[in-house]
C-alpha cells in the first residue's frame, strides 16, 4: 500500500481543510481522508500531484522508457562505461 503520513475523516478534512492544505504545500505530505473508517480519498500537494503525473507520463512512454530499461539492465549486470568512453564515443 502507498505511503500516507496521516489519515484523517471526512468530518475532520472539512473542519480542517486550511490547516490541512498549509501542512501539504509545507511538508508534502499525503493525507488520507476516510469515510466509515475505511480509506477513500486522497489530499496531496499541486506539486506533488504534478510530480506523479509527470513520472506516469515518463513510464508510460515507451519512447523514453527504452534506453532506461537498457541502461538498469546493463548495471545490473555491472556493465558500466568509462565517462571518458562515453563523451569521446569509443566503447570500451
Amino acid at each position: 500500500m502507498p505511503h500516507v503520513d496521516q489519515y484523517v475523516s471526512v468530518t475532520q478534512a472539512k473542519a480542517q481543510l486550511l490547516d490541512l492544505i498549509r501542512k501539504l504545500q509545507k511538508h508534502q505530505d499525503t493525507v488520507g481522508i476516510t469515510r466509515d473508517g475505511v480509506p477513500t480519498a486522497v489530499l496531496l500537494s499541486m506539486e506533488h500531484f504534478e510530480g506523479l503525473m509527470e513520472t506516469l507520463d515518463i513510464l508510460s512512454d515507451q519512447k523514453t522508457m527504452r534506453p532506461l530499461r537498457k541502461s538498469l539492465k546493463q548495471a545490473q549486470s555491472g556493465s558500466w562505461e568509462t565517462d571518458e568512453s562515453v563523451f569521446t564515443g569509443e566503447s570500451e
